[in-house]
Order: C-alpha cells, then sequence, then structure tokens
C-alpha cells in the first residue's frame, strides 16, 4: 500500500447523476485514503457555433463562470455533508485532446466515470469509456447512478472471476476491509461438468458463486449481484489466464448488463 493519498479523478458531463456520481467516488476515496479532484469538458462546438470571434470570446467567458458556479454548487454540498475536500477543473475544446492532457499531467491513480442510461459509452458525445479504458493503466470505476454507495454507510463488495489474492489493485486491502463479510466471489466457468452453479465458503471469509458459461450466464450474474446487495463488482481489466477454470469475461458486456458500480483493475 502506497504511503500517499490516491488520486481520484471524476470525470463528469454535468449531467443529472454528477452528484451520485460524486458521492460514489467519496465513498471510495475515504475508504483508500484518497483525494477527489472533479474535471468536466466541454466540445468547443458545444460553446460556440457561427459567432463572430469577438461574440464567441464573449459566449466563451460567459459560459466559464456559469460553469464555474454551477461545478462549485455540486462540489460544495458533497464537500459539507462529508467533509471532504474536492478541487476541481473544467475546459471547453476537444474532449480527448483534453482529457489526455489531464491524465498525463495529473497521472490519477484511478478515474471515475458516470454510466450513462441509454448510451454507456457516450460522454459528451464521445466514447470515453472506451477511451479511458485504452489509454489509462491505472483503476477505473464506472459508477453507477441508479445504485450509489453512499460514503460512511456498509458496504458490500463482490469479486469477479478472482480469488482475493489476483486483484490487481493496490488498494484491495483497504477495500476488502470495509466491505460487510463473507466477501461475494463471482465466477463463470468453462467446463459445465466441473463448474456448475454453485454456493460455497472458502476459510470462512468467502462466499462464492459458480456460473456454468451459456448465453445467460451474465445475466444469472447479474440476478445474484442484485439478490445479495453488492455495491461494487471488482474485476482485472485483461485475465488471459484462467482461474480455476474460468472463463475471460467480456468488460463491454459487463458494464452495459450491469446496474451496479464496476472497479476494473489497473493493466
Amino acid at each position: 500500500m502506497k504511503n500517499n493519498r490516491y488520486k481520484i479523478l471524476v470525470l463528469s458531463d454535468l449531467k443529472d447523476s454528477t452528484n451520485s456520481i460524486l458521492k460514489s467516488s467519496v465513498s471510495l476515496a475515504k475508504m483508500i485514503n484518497g483525494d477527489v479532484a472533479f474535471f468536466h469538458v466541454k466540445k468547443a462546438t458545444d460553446v460556440v457555433e457561427n459567432d463572430s470571434q469577438l461574440s464567441a470570446i464573449r459566449t466563451i467567458n460567459k459560459l466559464h463562470t456559469k460553469t464555474r458556479s454551477q461545478i462549485q454548487y455540486l462540489i460544495d454540498a458533497i464537500s459539507k455533508d462529508y467533509d471532504i475536500k474536492i478541487s476541481n477543473n473544467h475546459a471547453f475544446g476537444n474532449v480527448k485532446n483534453e482529457i489526455t492532457d489531464y491524465l498525463q499531467v495529473n497521472k490519477p491513480d484511478i478515474v471515475v466515470i458516470g454510466k450513462r442510461k441509454s448510451h454507456p459509452f457516450n460522454f459528451t458525445g464521445d466514447n470515453i469509456t472506451d477511451f479511458i479504458i485504452k489509454n489509462h493503466d491505472g483503476a477505473i470505476m464506472i459508477a453507477s447512478d441508479e445504485n450509489t454507495f453512499e460514503p460512511n454507510k456498509v458496504f458490500s463488495l463482490g469479486l469477479l472471476n478472482n480469488i482475493e489474492k489476483s486483484i490487481n489493485i493496490e488498494f484491495a486491502e483497504s477495500l476488502i476491509s470495509h466491505s460487510t463479510k463473507p466477501l461475494k466471489s463471482f465466477k463463470i466457468g468453462k467446463q459445465p461438468n466441473v463448474l456448475n452453479e454453485s454456493e460455497k465458503s472458502i476459510e470462512n471469509k468467502t462466499v462464492e458463486y459458480v456460473f456454468e458459461q451459456t448465453d445467460n450466464a451474465i445475466n444469472n450474474l447479474f440476478k445474484y449481484l442484485s439478490k445479495n446487495n453488492v455495491d461494487l463488482l471488482c474485476l482485472n481489466r485483461e485475465n488471459e489466464k484462467n482461474y480455476m477454470n474460468t472463463t475471460k469475461i467480456d468488460i463491454n458486456q459487463i458494464i452495459n448488463k450491469m446496474n451496479i458500480s464496476l472497479l476494473i483493475a489497473r493493466n
């Protein structure tokens, strides 16, 4: 575990889900000893269209002031309620370029993005979820706006196709220490004659649910996650190895299906 605090970056499009995403980010920060930074990017073409240069400058200046106030209002409420300082910044320009520059300069340990209901990969019109997964080597949390886990409240962690020691996250121990016990471990198996839907205890610390690899495996997983009130599902980003006859999981399929927050481990 690192001695200094983890840096958590919240990327937001300032939609209605921003408040719940911030709450989940603050909850994560309190569990792992982290600092939260908030960053909003808007496309330059969404700011000005056919204005003259002078008019465009005035429009941009007004929008900077309005955006700054909007962000501060959101952050102040969360900071007051949960006694945490949240830094913030915003930019107008090419969304992916602005995010890339921010990542390179600030080097966050964890990036938090929200999941849109209708278009889970869209962030201000761009395929940002996929972009972040490909370009950020650290952990990524895709925060659900439907099932927020709030700071200082009971928290339940689930593990997907992992045993406790294989989670590729530095702060795994902190997460586990804050989670309700026993932990919930979910596995999707390749060999139906070896792994069927079952439940067992590992050293009385983990309850394991194993599913046969079928077309309905993800749907069955979703039902069990809901049944067990899991707040955060943790999975490795790319798992080329198969542990205990488990099968590699398509992260995009998980993102599309799940309505809880996901924590995708670092490369």
